[in-house]
């Protein structure tokens, strides 16, 4: 287990980073983070004196997608996050310890960082037959949970299965599948909704805590604004196309491929929160409705018992609170008939008021 007293810069100088390099991590980060430039400065010298933030891991009922994300972030690096940014002690996925020695490593960190450890969890616990449906070191999970929650400084929930409780908790939930929150009541949670969340918003909120020694500003539901202020449709490229009431009708048709919204084809992109169209996927490289594929809306609340992935939105109105998206290119064309019509009109009128001027003009008598 390393030690969580060093600091960042510590470490990596002793991986031989110059510091010139510290200085362009420090820059590339309050980018990331939407601050100015003057906020590297102030992140340089956080990581130059603050000590390393103790993490504790923790899995529940989940399929690893989260720790898969997270292993595949870019900006920055998995090994900068892990070796260097953070003391990860504890994460029974990756950790080469297993069995008694992991335990081991768990309640010493525990113990020895009582109240200042961030507890991460990917999953949630089954509460049904006491939690029976998920053991963990020989004990049910939500033990587990509730005796490393009760000497965390605060919980990071990754993923929808921690946020909101995923399939395990979709109807009929039979093991009793239980959002983190609604377990541990007492300690502020992070939630870091998606299945799974994007690597850098994910690395980007490690960063965050390690570097400020704080939680970043939470909505009402308790996710990070800096990465679920704005809807997936706010900044997606398919905007325009859903603005002038072209939609793809059948997938492959002309539509498709012109690049046009997907909107009637399921894209759940007008009613979920997340960083997708901005932050997108694998190092910036695509994301789900760029690959030609409508938002599963996988990062709110209840999206499996919602309907098909492919059922459509049927109350997002736009131009006028009467027009829904059949009617919106039916009406954008007739707008733009009417318009043509409106200036014929006047062009006649107009005309007709001129050659009358010049008829009275000419039978006046001189």
């Amino acid at each position: 287990m390393g030690e969580a007293t060093d600091t960042f810069y510590g470490v990596i100088r002793r991986q031989g980073i110059t510091r010139r390099s510290f200085h362009k991590f420090c820059s590339l980060t309050a980018a990331s983070f939407g601050l100015g430039p003057l906020a590297a400065s102030t992140i340089a010298n956080a990581l130059e004196t603050k000590p390393r933030v103790p993490v504790i891991w923790l899995h529940g009922l989940e399929c690893t997608c989260c720790s898969e994300s997270f292993i595949r972030s870019a900006h920055p690096l998995i090994k900068d996050a892990l070796l260097s940014m953070i003391s990860l002690d504890y994460d029974d996925t990756i950790m080469a310890a297993a069995g008694y020695q992991a335990e081991a490593i768990l309640e010493e960190t525990r113990a020895r960082y009582k109240g200042k450890y961030v507890l991460a969890v990917e999953g949630n616990p089954p509460l049904n037959e006491a939690g029976m449906f998920c053991i963990d070191g020989g004990k049910p999970f939500v033990e587990k949970l509730r005796s490393m929650a009760e000497e965390s400084m605060a919980i990071i929930a990754w993923g929808t299965c921690a946020s909101w409780g995923c399939v395990q908790a979709a109807k009929p939930n039979p093991t009793g599948a239980t959002p983190i929150d609604q377990v541990i009541t007492n300690k502020p949670i992070i939630k870091v909704p998606g299945c799974p969340p994007i690597a850098e918003v994910m690395t980007g909120l490690v960063t965050f805590i390690t570097t400020f020694g704080k939680l970043p500003e939470l909505d009402r539901q308790g996710r990070p604004k800096m990465f679920y202020s704005e809807r997936i449709h706010d900044k997606c490229y398919r905007r325009s196309h859903f603005d002038a009431g072209q939609f793809v009708e059948e997938w492959d048709d002309e539509c498709a491929r012109k690049g046009y919204c997907l909107y009637k084809m399921g894209c759940k992109g007008p009613t979920t929160y997340n960083a997708c169209s901005a932050v997108r996927w694998n190092g910036g490289v695509s994301f789900p409705i760029q690959s030609g594929h409508g938002c599963l809306s996988c990062s709110e609340d209840g999206f499996w018992d919602k309907g098909s992935f492919y059922d459509r939105l049927t109350t997002i109105r736009q131009f006028g609170i009467e027009k829904n998206a059949d009617q919106i290119g039916m009406a954008a064309a007739g707008a733009v008939g009417l318009t043509v019509a409106a200036h014929a009109a006047v062009t006649a009128v107009k005309r007709l008021t001129d050659k009358a001027h010049r008829a009275a003009h000419k039978s006046k008598p001189n």
